[in-house]
């Protein structure tokens, strides 16, 4: 019987949103505080891009950017990178490795309800593998 992970089993629910007229300063602050490195950035109530950690670094503290002066719409990624819930664990891999990206945001109805990493996806595979490779004793 094939064992099937879905993304909407393995998926972070915890999306943090920042609106894209605040500031790369104010963006951290907030990753901080919510202990997420990525943001979701909306434009007046809808995600139009995706500002994580590695892009204030990139985009902003690397080329000598004020992080107090700079919008977060300026260092945005967009568009955002999704999924469907009912994606496989392994659909999302692929896409993740096709996109070049590190995160997939969760979509069901047009709306943003979780997120999977590459390093999620990962620790939940090698979880399910040892799991599977314990069955033998447990039987």
């Amino acid at each position: 019987m094939p064992i099937t992970v879905k993304v909407k089993d393995v998926m972070d629910k915890n999306v943090v949103t920042i609106e894209s007229s605040n500031t790369v300063s104010a963006a951290l602050e907030k990753m901080i505080q919510a202990g997420v490195w990525s943001l979701v950035v909306e434009r007046l109530g809808l995600a139009v891009g995706v500002v994580t950690d590695r892009d204030i670094l990139r985009r902003c503290a690397a080329v000598g950017h004020f992080p107090e002066k700079v919008k977060v719409e300026e260092i945005m990624s967009s568009p955002i990178i999704t999924i469907n819930p009912d994606a496989t664990v392994g659909e999302a891999m692929r896409t993740l490795t096709d996109k070049a990206v590190r995160r997939l945001y969760v979509v069901e109805g047009g709306k943003i309800i979780g997120r999977v990493t590459q390093t999620e996806l990962f620790r939940n595979m090698l979880d399910v593998m040892m799991t599977l490779a314990s069955l033998p004793y447990q039987l």
